[in-house]
């Protein structure tokens, strides 16, 4: 039986995981945190990534635990719609999305991962290719491997190794989240609102959680020195409700900061038997909610092209499904954030005269590329 060492137990890697061992796969997956923890953030799985999840068996296990994408659409600080999603036409021409916690998605993952694969504290320090295959080292030892798939984030220690010189680049914004409990209190509006170099999203998740986010330009590093939560206070607190009853109802440990940082294009996602996955091969900004979407496509595409005898153009057909489309992905999330999060007074007031001009059936038409996404046959 083949065997593969996937290098981080995040959404990429517990998909590989699951898809490889559909494969007929014998699968590791190496995590260096001693246990998954919860991170306190949301995901909109659009329909690719529902498509994604059918074809290993967890669609439905999503869907029951996921609360359906509501209309929602983007708006100015002051609550004015600038474009107004019609969910209706986007479900009928695509199928619907599910909304849910990240650490649901991750449970459903880790349920349908075969016992003993996972093992955590295993910290990956280096790889080396072996003839045909590949010797992975880590906190516990060598292992060999066939196969070796790098999940391991958008600073991966893989792509490091045998891609030098790739390092992620900021994307000129940092971004704050958050996941509220909010028990009996219904929240009627979703979607993103656009000020002047800053923004800020909501997604009403299930069990009455809302998720909410932010961004800014900002110089890359920074923090704020009374807390994140008293900064997000100063940005947001005149902007229109729901947002600063939101913000009221937070308490500082439930703000994540991080920087969002993008990864440029790489000639190819495979170095021999190694390849890339999730946001080590494309890590993107959040702008277009594609990150854990495209994470799924690609291990469902390995997963369907590990099933030929031949390894070294089961890879070459893994690279030309997933190079092209996930970097135009990369690239439009890009633009989308540079127009959301401008700091010109200019541009931010053409943008939104713009936006406000954009009829429905327009703005579904320029998802078809992203949604209609479904997994390759073994054969094409």
């Amino acid at each position: 039986m083949a065997t593969a060492v996937i290098a981080g137990g995040g959404i990429s890697g517990l998909a590989a995981a699951i898809a490889l061992h559909r494969a007929g796969w014998d699968v590791e997956v190496y995590e260096q945190a001693p246990e998954l923890g919860e991170v306190g953030a949301g995901l909109t799985l659009w329909p690719n990534a529902l498509r994604a999840l059918d074809h290993i068996g967890l669609g439905d296990r999503v869907r029951d635990v996921g609360v359906l994408a509501g209309s929602g659409g983007v708006m100015d600080s002051r609550g004015n719609w600038l474009i107004r999603a019609d969910t209706s036409l986007l479900d009928r021409r695509f199928g619907p999305a599910v909304a849910l916690h990240r650490a649901e998605l991750q449970a459903a993952l880790l349920e349908a991962v075969p016992p003993g694969v996972l093992r955590t504290g295993t910290k990956i320090t280096g790889a080396r290719l072996a003839g045909q295959g590949v010797v992975v080292s880590h906190s516990h030892g060598e292992s060999p491997a066939d196969l070796l798939v790098a999940a391991d984030g958008h600073r991966s220690v893989v792509r490091s190794r045998f891609w030098p010189g790739s390092d992620p680049v900021y994307a000129g914004a940092t971004a704050w989240r958050a996941v509220l409990d909010r028990p009996g209190k219904r929240l009627d509006v979703a979607g993103v609102f656009y000020g002047r170099g800053e923004e800020f999203g909501l997604v009403p998740l299930p069990q009455d959680q809302v998720y909410m986010f932010a961004g800014a330009t900002v110089p890359a590093g920074g923090r704020s020195p009374d807390g994140e939560l008293a900064e997000l206070h100063r940005r947001f607190d005149s902007w229109t409700d729901p947002i600063p009853r939101l913000l009221s109802e937070a308490t500082p440990d439930k703000i994540l900061r991080h920087d969002l940082a993008y990864l440029p294009k790489l000639k190819s996602y495979v170095h021999g038997p190694v390849v890339l996955v999730g946001d080590a091969a494309h890590a993107m900004t959040p702008n277009m909610g594609q990150g854990a979407c495209q994470a799924l496509e690609d291990a469902v595409t390995l997963g369907v092209v590990a099933r030929s005898n031949d390894l070294t153009s089961a890879l070459v057909r893994y690279d030309s499904l997933r190079l092209r489309r996930t970097q135009s992905i990369v690239r439009r999330s890009r633009q989308v954030g540079r127009v959301g999060l401008t700091t010109s007074a200019v541009v931010a007031a053409a943008r939104d005269r713009m936006m406000k001009l954009v009829p429905a059936s327009a703005m579904v038409r320029s998802f078809s590329q992203m949604y209609n996404w479904s997994p390759p046959s073994t054969t094409d």
